[in-house]
């Protein structure tokens, strides 16, 4: 019935700029200035409730949350150190601005000409901002269920593709070897928990410096966690 109703709004409902966006994510708003809002970038109005990067940081806490809650229902047994492995392949900006591509988001994004959408750089980055954005607007205009929905179709429809695409310890490897910074050494340094639950912690260590631990259940996986660790330092 609900969407039979979504069908019907659609049909009679003026047309207007935000329309295909509104029928590809199968969701009306009831306050089109949100949807402005989502798609202005602060070259156009620098005005923190004007532009979209309130709505980003609010749609952001928005991805986190659903799709940890997603994550804990598909692996019931998995620990804190795979979710948050799995998770992050999920969030992390590159990933997002592919589903912001799927959505043609930069069709509908205001902004000054001298932003070089061209480059592939800049553009992705709007991407990614723009679905984070997307999120926040949908869950201010109406609750959680539609930002469910958008995600359920897009970010999580795709996962596979995001997780086989994460390897954090082959492009830690790749990062160092392409800035001349040496090798990265891992090390387990801590092993505990029961023989049936165990934990493992494993630092990074790349010349002197030693980043932050990474834990897993097993070996491979705290790996990964570490490199991950190491890599999001040494990117920002």
């Amino acid at each position: 019935m609900g969407s039979f109703l979504q069908s019907i709004r659609h049909i009679f409902r003026p047309q207007h700029r935000f329309t295909p966006l509104e029928k590809q994510i199968n969701y009306i708003f009831k306050d089109h200035r949100l949807l402005h809002q989502a798609f202005t970038h602060r070259s156009i109005n620098p005005r923190p409730r004007e532009n979209y990067e309130r709505l980003e940081f609010l749609g952001d806490a928005v991805i986190d949350i659903v799709v940890t809650k997603l994550l804990m229902k598909e692996f019931t047994e998995g620990d804190e150190g795979l979710l948050t492995q799995k998770r992050a392949s999920l969030v992390q900006k590159p990933y997002l601005a592919s589903m912001g591509h799927l959505l043609n988001l930069l069709d509908y994004l205001e902004i000054e000409s001298t932003v070089n959408l061209k480059m592939e750089k800049i553009a992705d980055r709007q991407l990614a901002n723009l679905y984070e954005a997307l999120l926040g607007a949908l869950y201010l205009d109406g609750g959680l269920k539609p930002c469910l929905n958008l995600i359920l179709n897009t970010v999580w429809t795709h996962r596979e593709e995001a997780w086989q695409a994460t390897n954090f310890k082959g492009r830690l490897i790749e990062f160092c070897h392409s800035h001349s910074i040496g090798s990265p050494r891992f090390q387990i340094t801590n092993v505990s928990g029961p023989d049936h639950q165990k934990v493992f912690e494993v630092h990074v260590k790349i010349g002197n410096n030693v980043f932050p631990a990474g834990l897993g259940s097993n070996k491979k996986t705290a790996e990964q966690a570490a490199a991950q660790n190491a890599l999001e330092m040494l990117q920002n």
